[in-house]
């Protein structure tokens, strides 16, 4: 990243911008910002920064590229806390640190098996299997938890990195799950819900 030559200067006006806030997760279109005045002209994308209509923190535009980024996908309630924090690490590395956000999401799998009664220190495989065969993976969902192995695999035993698309589409699955498997049964009154 280059290092900016000029000044900013007071906050006015200027071409509102949707985008989902990384701070407070709204979608907003802010008009109101801070400009950047160049010291010299410049090939590459005018920097900005819009102040966020709903909860008035900054987020940083140079282009497309955005500071801080907003999480991927939907905040899933009822989880366990140690799951709640691996998959809100997930959400937030997905647009930024995609690999290390695929590796969150096997790290996730690997909790939500152990505590459902699998045994700790076993093989991710026997995670997958504990999962699909203990009737927590919806019918035809254990390809998609293979699929998240296998990129899992890709990112933490191979010179792979994974992309944005990547974790979204990991990141979509694992919140279908983790709403199956804690947010849904929860949700319905007077229903016993397991706390292996």
């Amino acid at each position: 990243m280059m290092t900016l030559q000029g000044d900013w200067y007071n906050a006015g006006k200027q071409m509102p911008r949707q985008y989902v806030c990384g701070y407070c997760g709204s979608t907003v279109g802010p008009n109101l910002g801070y400009l950047f005045n160049p010291a010299a002209p410049s090939s590459g994308p005018e920097p900005a920064i819009l102040i966020c209509s709903y909860c008035q923190r900054p987020t940083y535009f140079e282009g497309d590229d955005r500071m801080p980024a907003a999480p991927i996908g939907v905040h899933v309630t009822l989880l366990p806390d140690s799951i709640e924090a691996l998959y809100d690490e997930a959400r937030l590395a997905g647009a930024m640190s995609p690999t290390a956000a695929v590796l969150a999401i096997r790290k996730i799998l690997m909790h939500v098996a152990v505590e459902k009664g699998a045994k700790e220190g076993e093989s991710f495989l026997s995670y997958v299997e504990f999962l699909a065969d203990s009737g927590y993976v919806p019918p035809d969902g254990k390809g998609w938890v293979d699929h998240i192995r296998k990129k899992g695999n890709e990112a933490n035993h191979e010179i792979t990195l994974m992309s944005e698309s990547d974790a979204e589409e990991m990141l979509t699955f694992v919140e279908m799950l983790l709403r199956f498997v804690y947010e849904l049964p929860r949700r319905v009154p007077g229903v016993s819900v397991d706390e292996s």
